[in-house]
C-alpha cells in the first residue's frame, strides 16, 4: 500500500545487510565443505561430518549469527513515514497490537512502496512477489472490478474476493463451485459483518488445513482459469456493453431488437472432475471401500474405465472454456430440435 515516506529505516537497512552477510558466509562455507569432502573422498579416506567445519569457520559463523540478534522487536514498517501518527494502516496495526512479538501468530511487514527489482530491501518484481504467495486476500466492500485477484488467478495463486466486487460476481456467474478452483467468494451482500468475517476466517482456515499436494492441485486449477480473463474474451464484453448503450440511446438506428443482441445463456464451468491420482488413492480405489475414501478426500474422485473420457471432459481438462461453451450450446440446440 503506497504512502508518503522519507527514507528507509535504519533497522530495515541493518537487517538487510546482516542477512546478506550471513547468506554470503553460508555460501562460502558450502564451497569450502564441498572441496574438503571431494579431497577426502578422492584420497579414499572416511568422510566424517565432524571434520567438515574448521575452527575459523565456526568462529565466522558465530559472528554472523550474533550480528542477527537484537534487543528490540523487529520493525513492522520498512520506511520512515511522513505522517506516522495518522497513517490508517499503522493505526490498525497498533490497535490490534501486532508488533511482531515472538508469540504472535501473525507477523507484519508494511512496505509502503510499489515493488521493484532494484529495491535494496525487497528486490522483487510484482509478478515474482505474487507467484511466491500462497493466498491472496482481498475482501473488498466495493470494487468495480478488482485487478489484484485477477492477477493472482492468472499466476495460479488462489484468492479470496467478495460478491460486491466485479471479479467476484464474474467468477460466481461463470464457475459452478469456485472454491474448488481456488476462488473463494465472501458473501458481503446478504450477510452481516460478523457473518462475513466468520466466513472469511473459515475459508482461510480450510486453505491452511490443505496438504501440500492439495494446494498444488488447486494452484493448477486456478491457473487454468486464466483463459476466462484473456483480453480476447473480456474485450468482447466491452464491445457488447458499447453496442447495448448505443441501442438504448438510439433505438431507431438499429433494425433488430435489443433482446436479440448479445443475450446468451451463461454456461458455468462445472466442478473439477477429479484430483490427479496418487499412490494412496490408486491403492484405495482397488479396495471395496473406495467410496469411503472419496468422502474423506476433499476433492471428488470419479472412477472411469479406460477410453471413456467424453469431449466435455477433455475440453475442461485442457482449459478450453470457449469451446466447451460452444459445445454445450450446440447440444442444447440439438435437444430443442428433437423436442
Amino acid at each position: 500500500m503506497p504512502a508518503a515516506t522519507h527514507s528507509f529505516t535504519v533497522e530495515a537497512l541493518k537487517g538487510q545487510a546482516v542477512t546478506k552477510q550471513l547468506k554470503e558466509t553460508v555460501n562460502e562455507l558450502q564451497d569450502r565443505i564441498g572441496k574438503r569432502i571431494f579431497e577426502k573422498a578422492l584420497r579414499g579416506g572416511e568422510v566424517s561430518p565432524a571434520d567438515m567445519l574448521e575452527e575459523q569457520d565456526k568462529v565466522l559463523l558465530k559472528r554472523r549469527v550474533f550480528a542477527l540478534k537484537r534487543s528490540t522487536l523487529p520493525p513492522i514498517v520498512t520506511h520512515n513515514m511522513a505522517d506516522d501518527s495518522n497513517d490508517p494502516i499503522l493505526g490498525q496495526i497498533r490497535r490490534l497490537q501486532l508488533f511482531n512479538h515472538p508469540a504472535d501468530r501473525v507477523k507484519v511487514i508494511f512496505h509502503p512502496e510499489f515493488l521493484n527489482a532494484n529495491n535494496p530491501l525487497l528486490g522483487l518484481d510484482y509478478e515474482e512477489f505474487v507467484r511466491g504467495c500462497h493466498l491472496g486476500v482481498f475482501p473488498s466492500y466495493y470494487e468495480p472490478w478488482g485487478y489484484t485477484p485477477a492477477e493472482c488467478t492468472v499466476m495460479g495463486v488462489p484468492s479470496i474476493t467478495t460478491n460486491l466486487s466485479g471479479f467476484g460476481c464474474f467468477m460466481d456467474e461463470n464457475i459452478e463451485n469456485s472454491d474448488d478452483y481456488g476462488i473463494y467468494i465472501v458473501d458481503r451482500r446478504m450477510k452481516s459483518v460478523e457473518e462475513s468475517i466468520q466466513q472469511l476466517s473459515d475459508q482461510m482456515l480450510r486453505f491452511c488445513q490443505k496438504s501440500r499436494r492439495q494446494r498444488i492441485n488447486q494452484r493448477n486449477r486456478t491457473e487454468r482459469l486464466s483463459d476466462l480473463l484473456d483480453w480476447k474474451r473480456m474485450g468482447l464484453e466491452y464491445i457488447k456493453a458499447r453496442q447495448l448503450a448505443l441501442r438504448r440511446a438510439y433505438p431507431d438506428s438499429f433494425q433488430d431488437d435489443e433482446d436479440d443482441y448479445g443475450i446468451e445463456t451463461p454456461v458455468k464451468i462445472p466442478k473439477p472432475l477429479s484430483a490427479p491420482g496418487s499412490p494412496r488413492m490408486r491403492e484405495s480405489l482397488r479396495k471395496e471401500d473406495a467410496q469411503d475414501e472419496e468422502d474423506d478426500y476433499p476433492f471428488p474422485i470419479i472412477v472411469r474405465r479406460k477410453g471413456s473420457t467424453t469431449r466435455e471432459e477433455e475440453l475442461l481438462r485442457d482449459g478450453e472454456f470457449d469451446a466447451l461453451t460452444a459445445l454445450n450450446k450446440e447440444q442444447r440446440k440439438q435437444t430443442i430440435e428433437r423436442q
